[in-house]
């Protein structure tokens, strides 16, 4: 089985401590495509392609298994 909506979710909240996060599968729940929303603080201050590549790497080796992830409200 691949990535759940909810080891992306404790993933992002252990690293980034969003304000908001909103993670939606939308690869009908084989884990393969995401869609999140997050805000945090840590963004601040940050460019766009920093910011991806925070959430990039708080999702870690699970990236891996990731097929197609869309990344808003950074």
């Amino acid at each position: 089985m691949g990535v759940t909506k909810e080891e992306v979710e404790d993933l992002l909240v252990k690293e980034l401590r969003p304000a908001h996060l909103e993670v939606i599968d939308k690869s009908g729940g084989c884990g393969a495509c995401f869609q999140i929303e997050i805000v945090s603080q840590q963004f601040e201050g940050k460019r766009l392609l920093e910011r991806h590549r925070m959430v990039n790497a708080a999702l870690g080796e699970k990236m891996k298994e990731i097929h197609a992830l869309s990344i808003t409200k950074l």
